[in-house]
């Protein structure tokens, strides 16, 4: 019998590509009793740690391995899972893989293969077979490699939340309010001569508040966690020579960009990711913006410039870089207007943009010169000087709020744009309760599309190419 993709059995080297003391081999199947006999000639206990021999087709070792063996359903997946734990070499992890796959296809007693089908994991097949068995809903599932991928201690505890469940907990008992308030509205709809009573009632009135109220806090909330989850994306950008290396190497604590008073010295984008009170900020340092004798430029730093233009149009927060020391140079002054321009003539559309004023310990003559006192933060890259002012207004620009820390958790842009559609549709059907006279079947119709997008966030109700796509986006072997 053929087995479908998703009942094929799996197997994968779960630990991180390189190196290391030890490796892990993840296998994950219906039935993996006879493949553990084929492997070791011996049964294993559940959940408990066994030394095993992995030997070679011509009885040779090829590896002493602890192995852990999880029965369905007690397990990551819900399947049958086999976790073998061996020494870290790569070489030797791949042989540890291609052993178990010829056992897997070696006859049994009866002839038949003793693991059929066993195949290498796709990216997340093991955490999108845990979904798929009710292991773990949605959330959770993404919370496994945004804790993977977590940046900073802040991001780390957040995941964990998002993985302990307690982001769906608050998604479920959303639902449930958005169901009990639904059962008002479709009693209003089978017994129409009572409909006034009903969707005018106290009930109503005091349900949908709290509907209200939990989905405001619930939005703000994962706002706070898709900062930590995805971080905010920094460009510094300014002239050349205004000290964007210099502020990157500052905000860093390390000398990652070279800062010399040649311009053009930077001519691609560097990138560090830095912490600031546990929220992970992305920083680029672009190539100096110029656009006077561009004849002289040279064919690289035209490169830069254009990289930098793209970085700055796709940016979160971007740090536009003044020179206080040239304040009254009259070129300078000239570039600064085009570039001004430009940079309104892109539009950047959800780019918050802050004015930081450099070279205050040399140009502190100039440092009353602004445009906008209340969108401004004076530094001095080289001294220090106001860098713990810009890292606060950076904090502020991200929204982050370090009060509510404490209860985030991880959430990403998916899950805001769900949750923004429920808050839509359920303060449509708020509308509509309002009317003098409500139309139930238009309440009835938001008040289950605002169900149908909070069973988005959870996986209840989920398109294949979505989960695809969500999925696709895990390491080999989780």
């Amino acid at each position: 019998m053929l087995l479908n993709e998703k009942n094929q059995p799996i197997i994968a080297i779960s630990t991180a590509q390189g190196v290391g003391a030890v490796g892990v081999v993840r296998v994950s199947g219906l039935n993996l009793k006879p493949f553990i006999q084929a492997l070791f000639k011996r049964d294993l206990l559940p959940r408990t740690a066994t030394l095993c021999t992995l030997r070679d087709s011509d009885d040779s070792a090829i590896d002493q391995l602890l192995c852990i063996y999880f029965p369905a359903p007690h397990s990551y997946t819900g399947e049958d899972v086999l976790e073998l734990q061996g020494h870290g070499g790569p070489t030797l992890l791949n042989m540890i893989v291609q052993r178990c796959i010829e056992l897997a296809s070696a006859p049994n007693n009866a002839g038949k293969p003793t693991l059929a089908g066993l195949r290498t994991a796709r990216p997340g097949e093991f955490s999108e077979r845990a979904f798929l068995n009710s292991k773990l809903d949605l959330a959770q599932a993404e919370a496994v490699m945004d804790l993977i991928n977590a940046s900073t201690k802040l991001a780390a505890k957040g995941a964990i939340r998002s993985l302990q469940g307690e982001f769906s907990k608050e998604v479920n008992a959303l639902k449930e309010d958005l169901i009990h308030l639904r059962v008002w509205v479709e009693a209003s709809i089978d017994f129409p001569e009572e409909e006034i009573d009903f969707i005018k009632s106290d009930q109503v009135s005091k349900q949908t508040q709290v509907i209200k109220s939990k989905l405001e806090a619930l939005i703000s909330r994962s706002e706070q966690g898709r900062v930590l989850s995805q971080g905010i994306n920094v460009v510094i950008a300014g002239q050349p020579n205004a000290g964007k290396s210099s502020l990157l190497n500052t905000l860093s604590g390390e000398e990652i960009a070279i800062v010399t008073d040649i311009a053009g010295t930077t001519r691609d984008v560097l990138k560090e990711t830095i912490a600031i009170e546990g929220v992970p900020f992305h920083i680029s340092d672009t190539a100096g913006l110029r656009t006077e004798d561009q004849e002289t430029i040279d064919a690289v730093e035209k490169i830069g410039i254009q990289r930098a233009w793209e970085r700055i149009v796709n940016a979160d927060i971007l740090i536009y870089l003044h020179d206080l020391s040239r304040m009254q140079d009259a070129r300078y002054e000239a570039q600064e207007l085009i570039i001004k321009a430009l940079i309104e003539s892109k539009g950047l559309e959800g780019v918050k943009i802050l004015h930081v004023y450099n070279k205050l310990d040399i140009g502190l003559q100039h440092s009353s010169c602004f445009i906008d006192e209340a969108n401004s933060v004076k530094v001095s890259a080289k001294e220090g000087l106001g860098i713990e002012e810009l890292k606060k207004r950076l904090l502020g620009l991200a929204g982050w709020n370090a009060a509510a820390e404490g209860g985030i958790y991880l959430a990403r842009q998916r899950h805001l744009d769900s949750l923004g559609r429920v808050q839509k549709h359920v303060l449509t059907a708020v509308d509509w309760i309002n009317q003098s006279e409500p139309r139930l079947e238009f309440i009835a119709e938001e008040l289950r599309l605002a169900q149908n997008s909070l069973n988005e966030i959870t996986g209840e109700f989920t398109s294949d190419d979505l989960l695809g796509e969500i999925f696709a986006g895990f390491c080999i072997g989780k």
